[in-house]
Formats: C-alpha cells, sequence, structure tokens
C-alpha cells in the first residue's frame, strides 16, 4: 500500500500525515482567524504520525510541532506542502489540489517524436517573473515551432531568486512565481495551443537552506555517499523511494505536466533492485492513464545507456531519452576552441566526436575519460534511436556554470553559430533551444540564488574558488569581478529583453531558427520513424568536412554534410557510398549541389538531403 504524503480533505475534515521516525512527539499547528489550534498526531508504524483535524478545510495554514530528544522542539513545515505563501519557513497551506476546471481537458499530450524542447527559468524569461509573464509569450513560442516548453525546477525555494536546484520542499511549487492556480492556467493554455510542458525536477539532494528532515527523518540521508551539493538521498529507504515516486506523480498528474526532466542522476546511488529510476518509470507509466503521452527524461553524466533501452515495440522500457552533453560539448570546442575543464575531453578531435554523436548518440561509451582521471565512462549507444538524445548548443547549466554567463551569442562567430543551428534543429536527436537562443541574445545568464548571512557568504566565496584554477581567474583580482550569486542585480540581468527579437541584428536569427523548425516539421519529423537504429555511419573527408549518414527502412539515406573548416571544399557524394540523385532539405547560401553530381561546400556550410540508395561507409 503506497504511503501518502502531504494532507488530505476529507468530509470530516482534514488528515495531516508526517514521517518523522526520529521524533518522540508530532503535533499539528493549524491558524484559523488568528487563533492556532494545536493537535496531537497519534503515532503510526513505520515511524508516521497521523491526525484528523475537523477545523481544517483547504486554504488552511499549517505546520507540524515536532519535538525529539536531541533538537528539543522544533516548528516545520510539511515536506510534502501543496504551497508555501510565505516562503520555506513559513506555514504550509492546504489545497484541493484537484479543485480546478481544465479546459483542456481531453489533451493527451504529443508523440516524443515531435517534440520541440524550449527551456526557460520562469524568474528571468519576462521582467514579470510570473506563471502568467509565461502564458503571455506562449503565441510567440507555439509561431518560433516549439512543441513543449521546459520549465526550470519549482520547487519551493529559500528566498526570493534562485535557478531552482535548491529547492527543499519538492511538492510546492515556488510562491514568488504565482499560485499554483496560476502554475495550471499556464499550463491548460499550453496545452490549448497544442504545446506540451515538462519540469525539471531535483531527485538527488535537497537545498542546503530550509531543509528540517535532518532533524527528525535523518533516514532520508546516506551516511556512506555525498554529492557536490550535500548529502545524497538514501533510496534503500521505502519511505523515501515512496516520497520521490509520489512527487513524480504529483507533477504528472495533479499539474498535468506532460514530462520529467531528471536532474544529474548520476549523483542518485542505489543499489537496490529495482534501481529507483527503473522503480519511479515503471510506476509513474501505472499510475497514469495508457492514452497520456508522458515523457521521462535524463540528465545523467555517467551515459548509461541501460535506462534508455527500449522493448520490442521500440517503446522506452523506463526513459524516453537523456540530455546528451557529449553533442553540446564537441559543438562547443568547435565552435569556440576552449579546451579547459570538461572541454579537454573533446579537444582532440571535435569534429570526430560531433560526428559520432550525431550517428551513435554518446561521444564516450566507456573510453576513459581525461577530465576525470583516465575513469572510463559510459555505455554503447549506438543501436539506441537517435531519438533517444536531446541535442542542443547552450541550456542553463552550460551558460550559467560560466564565470560570467556569457552566451554563445558572445563566444562564437556568427557563421560557426548559424551552421551549428541548422545541425542540430534539423538533426534526428530532439533539439532543445534554451531561452533567448532563438534570436541569438548576449544577455548573460549568470548563476544566482538568494541566501542570507554564512550560508551567502560561502556561496559567494565558494563560486570563486571554483573558477581559480582557470589562468584567466589566477589573479584574486579577477576573481573579484565574478558577479555575486546573492546580488539582486546578478538575477536581474539574466532577465530578457522583448524589444530585442524585433530589432535587426536579433530578428535575422529568429527568422532562421524559424525556418530551421518549420523544416524539421515538414522535412524531417516523418523520416524518424523510419530511421534503422545503429545504421548510421559518419565519414571525415579532407579534414573539414563531415558526413552523417542515416539509412531509413525504404532504402533511402537521410545525409548530413558539414564543411566545418575555413576553405570551400567539393566531393562527389557517390565516393562515399551515397547516390548522386538526392532531394535537398536544406543548404546553406554557401552550400551547392552542382548538376545533381558534385557537392561543393563554403566555409562553415551546412547540406542536408535525403537520397535514394545507400551503402554503409566505414
Amino acid at each position: 500500500m503506497p504511503e501518502i504524503f502531504g494532507p488530505t480533505i476529507e468530509d470530516g475534515g482534514v488528515r495531516f500525515r508526517l514521517w518523522a521516525p526520529k521524533a518522540s512527539q508530532v503535533d499539528v499547528a493549524v491558524f484559523e482567524q488568528e487563533r492556532r489550534i494545536l493537535t496531537p498526531m497519534h503515532p503510526l508504524e513505520n515511524g508516521w504520525f497521523e491526525a484528523l483535524v475537523p477545523e481544517a478545510h483547504a486554504g488552511t495554514l499549517y505546520q507540524f510541532r515536532v519535538v525529539g530528544n536531541s533538537w528539543g522542539e522544533l516548528m516545520v513545515p510539511d515536506p510534502a506542502s501543496h504551497f508555501q505563501p510565505d516562503d520555506v519557513f513559513g506555514p504550509s497551506q492546504v489545497l484541493d489540489i484537484t479543485a480546478f476546471q481544465w479546459d483542456n481537458a481531453d489533451w493527451n499530450g504529443r508523440p516524443w517524436s515531435e517534440t520541440v524542447l524550449y527551456e526557460l527559468h520562469v524568474g528571468t524569461f519576462t521582467p514579470d517573473g510570473t506563471y502568467d509573464g509565461v502564458r503571455t509569450r506562449l503565441n510567440y513560442l507555439q509561431q518560433l515551432g516549439v512543441t513543449a516548453i521546459e520549465l526550470m525546477p519549482l520547487a519551493d525555494f529559500p528566498g526570493r531568486r534562485n535557478w531552482g536546484y535548491d529547492g527543499v520542499l519538492p511538492f510546492a511549487p515556488d510562491s514568488v512565481y504565482g499560485t499554483p492556480r496560476e502554475l495550471k492556467w499556464l499550463i491548460d493554455e499550453a496545452h490549448g495551443l497544442g504545446m506540451m510542458v515538462f519540469l525539471d525536477v531535483v531527485y538527488n539532494h535537497f537545498g542546503p537552506e530550509g531543509n528540517f528532515l535532518h532533524h527528525y527523518a535523518p533516514d532520508f540521508f546516506s551516511e556512506t555517499h555525498q554529492t557536490p551539493w550535500g548529502a545524497a538521498i538514501d533510496f534503500s529507504v521505502p519511505q523515501v523511494r515512496e516520497f520521490f515516486i509520489a512527487n513524480a506523480i504529483h507533477w504528472l498528474g495533479a499539474y498535468r505536466f506532460d514530462g520529467l526532466r531528471l536532474d544529474a542522476v548520476h549523483a542518485i546511488r542505489d543499489d537496490s533492485k529495482p534501481h529507483i529510476l527503473e522503480e519511479l518509470a515503471e510506476r509513474v507509466r501505472l499510475a497514469l492513464p495508457e492514452d497520456r503521452h508522458v515523457h521521462l527524461v535524463l540528465e545523467n553524466d555517467a551515459n548509461q545507456s541501460r535506462f534508455l533501452v527500449r522493448d520490442q515495440s521500440a517503446r522506452p522500457q523506463y526513459y524516453v531519452a537523456q540530455w546528451n552533453d557529449d553533442i553540446h560539448h564537441a559543438c562547443h570546442v568547435l565552435t569556440t576552441g576552449e579546451r579547459q575543464g570538461y572541454y579537454q575531453d573533446y579537444a582532440d578531435t571535435p569534429l570526430e566526436r560531433l560526428g559520432q554523436c550525431l550517428a551513435e548518440g554518446f561521444s564516450y561509451q566507456g573510453e576513459p575519460s581525461t577530465h576525470r582521471g583516465r575513469q572510463s565512462r559510459g555505455e554503447p549507444s549506438a543501436h539506441l534511436p537517435p531519438e533517444a538524445f536531446v541535442a542542443f548548443l547552450q541550456n542553463h547549466d552550460q551558460v550559467g556554470n560560466r564565470a560570467f554567463g556569457e552566451r554563445l551569442s558572445v563566444l562564437a562567430s556568427p557563421e560557426k553559430r548559424r551552421a551549428l543551428a541548422a545541425v542540430i534543429l534539423l538533426a534526428p536527436q530532439i533539439p532543445l533551444l534554451f531561452m533567448g537562443e532563438e534570436w541569438g541574445t548576449r544577455h548573460p545568464f549568470p548563476f544566482f540564488c538568494d541566501f542570507q548571512g554564512d550560508l551567502a557568504e560561502a556561496v559567494r566565496e565558494g563560486r570563486r574558488r571554483e573558477f581559480a584554477t582557470f589562468p584567466e581567474f589566477a589573479d584574486p583580482a579577477q576573481r573579484e569581478r565574478i558577479p555575486d550569486p546573492n546580488a539582486p542585480e546578478t538575477a536581474k540581468s539574466a532577465v530578457l529583453k522583448w524589444d530585442e527579437p524585433i530589432k535587426p541584428k536579433y530578428s535575422e536569427w529568429l527568422k532562421l531558427h524559424r525556418q530551421l523548425l518549420s523544416l524539421r516539421r515538414e522535412r524531417i519529423q516523418p523520416l524518424l520513424s523510419r530511421i534503422q537504429p545503429g545504421k548510421a555511419s559518419w565519414n571525415i573527408i579532407h579534414t573539414d568536412i563531415l558526413i552523417v549518414n542515416w539509412p531509413l527502412k525504404d532504402g533511402r539515406i537521410l545525409m548530413l554534410a558539414v564543411n566545418a573548416g575555413p576553405e570551400t571544399r567539393h566531393f562527389h557524394p557517390e565516393s562515399l557510398g551515397t547516390v548522386s540523385r538526392q532531394t535537398e532539405i536544406f543548404a546553406a547560401p554557401n552550400a551547392l549541389l552542382e548538376r545533381g553530381e558534385k557537392l561543393i561546400l563554403g566555409p562553415w556550410a551546412v547540406y542536408w538531403s535525403v537520397s535514394s540508395v545507400f551503402e554503409r561507409g566505414h
């Protein structure tokens, strides 16, 4: 019988439950008309406490009073709170989570193959920084060609500003962005426009401030494993597993999100069988209607293709896709020449690594990683379909984890960015754009938060120490220039400027992205189901030209040709085993198929086509 987290509204009042295995006594305090009503909670089996409070109802504010020998008395929010109107240290609020009239209740989502993701941070996507602000831009996103918006984490965090990865109350959407009702309105309206909505969730750690579980439920945390962000979650404990599984079902069920992106699952340590990632995926599918398209996506630096396996019907057994950092890193080295940090693993042969990513998924499939001290990284992935990988040139991490949060528009030349946009947005992998990328905004997206006191100082100094090993920050004075994450102006600098897309220097980029996404929808998307997994190949010719071939089940071949060099190159497609009779999908202005025989590619030219015969290259 699954455990129930959070309050439930019943005919006789509201039933409150709390798992507090280290507490000797638990009471629930409800606040009604300036009165505090304290009700003792009855101890149940396995560390649970429960009470039915007749005076409580939807809208009631409440807290738990937990008493223990090692800490005395604490007033704490519900770890499964559905809403915190006064932030993480204030009382929780009872919600009737089902009380919303969906205008698009018959929406069942879209197939994964139709997905074009657009990642955004609610607080900086518009000047309003709210769900309603995002809602006002849905028509723009639909016209761009986006089919799915992905919200960075919403779980309640301390303060007014945060990326979202410091959340401590995973069931409660942060009040700084609006109410749960306004979030549902955003999702409902997106569905009405034919767009899916995804949510980024964090199941590998809790944030450093506002988490009281260490006191009364320390079993949430592992004594043997740590993450870069604090104590690891102990998924060997049944109640802990159930908490996070219930959280996934909460977002997908009560809020009707179309999918979840699970953050940094390589930081999840679980020796249980089944693994928590497997059980979570299976339970989600059992809990939701079979006719709904619900998509679970991973971020996993370990490149564990086992979680992306397909069944005999070619359906995902667990997760539909993984963010593919390998393809980003290869593209980043190609466009910027940077070789520090994890980019050193791609600096040797970035064009070859890009080709391998496009043809096989991961670049690291068990090979040793220099950046990781020659440790092997990854598992074989060539057998997976291209849609098992999310491809991108930018995302919140790859921009915001830089010292100054610079975007690719500041770091790379226009011709290189234009070429790789045509590669990523037309490739069979699932493309992702990061907010503002489509018009080439030059405004940064730095790391920001809103901590206080010693923690704020620790985050500020830790951020600067993080870059001390980089030559450009060897001088302490240079490190002092790194923005203070806690300063309000740091977050303010990330807010998109919506007057930019109509300006000439930005509007051409927006026009290009709309063109590419239109071509994807019309010419690439119909081919995805015909691609034969495990059959793609790639070649490098004339040093700078990358050719990737994806054979189709009907005998044709989808071909990409990229010139990643400064000189004009030409070759005959049949020299690679493809016939010269090709149907052009996209050709950059400096790409030309001459008399249907010779392909001429200028510097950083891109050419996409479908031809009718395929013979495998090397």
